[in-house]
Order: C-alpha cells, then structure tokens, then sequence
C-alpha cells in the first residue's frame, strides 16, 4: 500500500514536470528562438530548421536512445523515464500551438526558461526518473570513453549550443548557455529542496556536554569518533553531525553556550543514504 502510493505520488511529480517543463519550452524558449542544451536542443534546433513538432521530436529522440541505453538504468528508473518521456513529449505536442510570447525581452525569456525548464526536469529527476536523452549518451561516454556522468551532460549541452550558434546567431546562443545555467540550478534547487545538508565536525574540551544538549534541543543523532591529537597526542572524542542547513545557526549557538573555543568544521552533504538523521524519540 505505501509502495503504491509513493509510485502515485512519484507519477503525478513526472506529469505535473512535464507539463512546466513544455510551457517552459513553447512559451519562452522557442517563441524568443532561444535553444536548450543535449537532446531538447536538437529537438527546437529541428523545429526552427524543418518546422517538425517538437513533441514528435523530441519523443523519436528519446526512445530511440532509451532502446539502446535502457540496459543502464534500473527498472523503476527505466519506467520512469519512460513515461516522463511520453509525458514531456504529449505537452510539448499540445502546448506548440497555443503557446504564444509571453515577452519580448530576451533576457527576461531566458531566465523564465531556465526556470520553468529546470523545476520541471528537477520534479521529474527528484522521483528517482530521467529525462532520458543526453543522461543516456553520458552514460554511454562513461562506458566507452570513461568519462563522469555530469563531464559527458556538460560536453553534449556545450556541442549541442555551439552548433546552434549557426541557426539562432551568437547573440541568441549566449541567451542559451543562460538558460542551461538557470536550469541546472532550478534542478539542483529542487532535487535537493531546503532541505540541503551539512555535516558538522566538533572537537571539544566537553564532548559529552556537547553531545547531551544537541541530542535534547535538536533532536538529531550524533556520531562519537575516537581521536587523537596530532601536536599533543592527546585523546579526545570528536564528534560528527549532519543537519538542515538552516539549522547550523542554532547549532552553532548550543556549541557556544557550552565550549565557545570548540573547533567545528562545517562541509556540504552532496547525498545522503540510510537512517539514522533524526535522534530516536523515546516517551518520558
């Protein structure tokens, strides 16, 4: 039953992505003949060249890649991201005719489509699905040439947008990397929300008092690691923390109140797998 309602909700993130996701394209992108980067780049490149539909397109694309690369992604991934395919690809179809420009000002267009374009795609990528196209050719590139995922995305949007230079001028091109950039910061915006983490390293003089006030004010689990002074050679406990990064202030404060020349080192949480976040609640 949870199962079934987790795939509910993830399938109405994937619809309701694609959806932004088209309005971005036919009512900002294409109407101020902007472009985008990997595969929805030569999908609108197509357009402006042929005046192909770029649902149409943009769906040939897309499965004709995930037929070939679909052995890299898990089955729910695959699922997903075949059906973010059909759904990106059904609005884009639906919406080419009744989008209209919304501004002429270029500047104006391209940060409304690196937005819209970007919290779509980060709705669809934050279920655990794809938008297929360029994901799979940097997953091939990772096969075949060794590259990182995120260095095969980076150099197909980079080839795709410098092609471009040729059909909607430099001027128009630059608008684009823009848009790319917007884009990949909705995304990142998104997929990892206000809910972005950091871990907190503490070295203190009164470990234990530390450790008892953080527990009974923030509700968060600590990590007791055994250390040792590399001058000293002094034995001491450190302590290691992950929480929302809008809680490191009133972190900071407990740490004060009780050590304020404690030695804390904060770093950002690019992921974070498994339990354990959150300090048991245990009733009086």
């Amino acid at each position: 039953m949870v199962l079934m309602k987790k795939t509910v909700k993830d399938l109405f993130y994937i619809i309701l992505g694609a959806l932004i996701f088209a309005v971005g394209v036919n009512y900002f992108t294409i109407p101020n003949h902007l472009s985008e980067g990997g595969i929805l780049g030569i999908t609108i490149i197509a357009h402006y060249l042929f005046d192909w539909s770029p649902g149409v397109v943009n769906f040939v694309l897309n499965v004709a890649l995930l037929a070939v690369g679909y052995k890299f992604f898990e089955k729910r991934t695959f699922v997903y991201t075949l059906v973010s395919i059909a759904a990106s690809s059904v609005f884009l179809f639906l919406t080419e005719d009744v989008g209209h420009q919304l501004t002429e000002d270029t500047f104006l267009a391209a940060i409304f489509a690196g937005l819209l374009v970007g919290v779509g795609l980060g709705l669809i990528f934050r279920t655990g699905g794809t938008s297929g196209g360029s994901t799979i050719l940097a997953r091939l590139a990772n096969q075949l040439l060794g590259w990182s995922i995120g260095k095969g995305m980076l150099i197909i949007d980079i080839l795709v947008v410098v092609g471009s230079i040729f059909i909607i001028g430099l001027e128009k091109a630059m608008y684009t990397l823009l848009i790319v950039f917007i884009g990949a910061k909705a995304i990142d915006f998104i997929v990892e929300g206000l809910d972005e983490k950091v871990a907190v390293m503490i070295i203190s003089n009164s470990p234990e008092q530390v450790l008892a006030n953080i527990t009974s004010r923030m509700s968060r689990g600590l990590t007791v690691l055994d250390g040792r002074g590399g001058y000293t050679g002094q034995n001491r406990e450190v302590l290691y923390i992950v929480v929302n990064k809008q809680e490191i202030v009133q972190l900071k404060s407990i740490i004060n109140e009780v050590d304020e020349n404690a030695y804390v080192t904060v770093h950002y949480v690019h992921e974070m797998i498994g339990h354990g976040y959150k300090a048991s609640k245990t009733s009086a």
